[in-house]
C-alpha cells in the first residue's frame, strides 16, 4: 500500500516514546540501585536512606545521572526541532504571526529548561535545577495552551476544531498537574507530588505526540543555494514546493 502520509508524522510520537522510555529506564535503575522507592510505596517514611521517586531525584546519583543527562539533552534537542518544524508549518497559515513566534520561543525556553534539569543535579544546585523545572513545566504549559488556540484558529484540513478540543483538554490536565505538584510538594506530601510529576510529564509528552496529526499533512525540505558570497539553507514545508520548482 502506498504511503499516503508525510514521514514526518512519525517524529512527534517517536520523540515522546523515546523520551518516556528513557525516563522510565532511569526510574527503574534508581529503584534497582536502592536510591528511591517505587511509586506508591511508603517505605521512604521508614528508611531515611531512600528518597521519594521524583524524576530529578531518580537521575541525581551516578551512574544513572549520566543517563538522565543524556535523556534530557536529547529530549531538549528533539523538542526544539519539533518546535521549529511546527513554526514553519504554521507560518503561512497564522494571521497573527506573533502568536507563532511566541509559541516557538516558549518551547525553546522550555527545552533550555530541560538541559538545566538534566545537567544540574537537584542535590548539587537546587536553585538552578528548580529554575530549569519551572521553565520546563511552566513555560512548556504555555506552549500547550498557545498550540491549542492556534490549532483551533488555523483549522488545518478542517480538523482543527476536533483536535483543538483534545489539546485544550490535555493543556488543562497539564496545568492542573503543575498546580497539584507544587501544592503537594509545599505540604511535604512528597510521594503524591512525585506521582503527580510523573503524570505531568507523561501528559506533556502525549500533547507533543499529538502534533503528528498535523505533521502528516506536511513535508519539509532543505534547500541550499550557493554563490560567491554565501550559502543559505532552510526548511520548507510542502506548500513551498511550487516555489522551489520556479527557482
Amino acid at each position: 500500500m502506498m504511503w499516503t502520509f508525510s514521514p514526518w508524522v512519525l517524529l512527534p510520537p517517536i520523540y515522546s516514546l523515546c523520551t518516556a522510555a528513557g525516563l522510565w529506564i532511569v526510574y527503574f535503575l534508581a529503584v534497582w540501585d536502592k536510591k528511591i522507592v517505587p511509586l506508591g510505596s511508603q517505605a521512604w517514611k521508614i528508611n531515611e536512606s531512600l528518597y521519594p521517586p521524583f524524576i530529578s531525584v531518580a537521575g541525581n546519583f551516578p551512574p544513572v545521572s549520566c543517563l538522565f543527562s543524556e535523556v534530557m539533552n536529547l529530549a531538549a534537542f528533539g523538542g526544539f526541532i519539533i518546535a521549529v518544524l511546527r513554526y514553519l508549518q504554521l507560518r503561512p497559515r497564522v494571521n497573527k504571526a506573533w502568536l507563532n513566534v511566541v509559541s516557538l520561543v516558549t518551547f525553546s525556553v522550555a527545552c533550555f529548561g530541560m538541559t538545566l534539569v538534566g545537567n544540574v543535579q537537584v542535590f548539587t544546585q537546587m536553585k538552578v535545577h528548580d529554575f530549569g523545572t519551572c521553565l520546563t513545566f511552566g513555560v512548556g504549559s504555555i506552549f500547550c495552551w498557545l498550540q491549542s488556540y492556534i490549532t483551533l484558529k488555523v483549522n488545518l484540513m478542517k480538523e482543527g476544531k476536533k483536535v483543538a478540543i483534545v489539546r485544550f483538554l490535555l493543556s488543562g490536565i497539564i496545568t492542573v498537574c503543575i498546580v497539584l505538584y507544587f501544592s503537594l510538594a509545599s505540604q511535604h506530601l512528597y510521594m503524591q507530588a512525585a506521582q503527580c510529576q510523573w503524570l505531568l510529564v507523561m501528559f506533556l509528552l502525549l500533547f507533543i505526540s499529538s502534533l503528528a496529526i498535523d505533521f502528516r499533512h506536511s513535508r519539509f525540505f532543505v534547500t541550499c543555494s550557493e554563490n560567491s558570497d554565501h550559502m543559505t539553507s532552510e526548511f520548507l514545508p510542502e506548500e513551498s514546493r511550487s516555489e522551489l520548482k520556479q527557482l
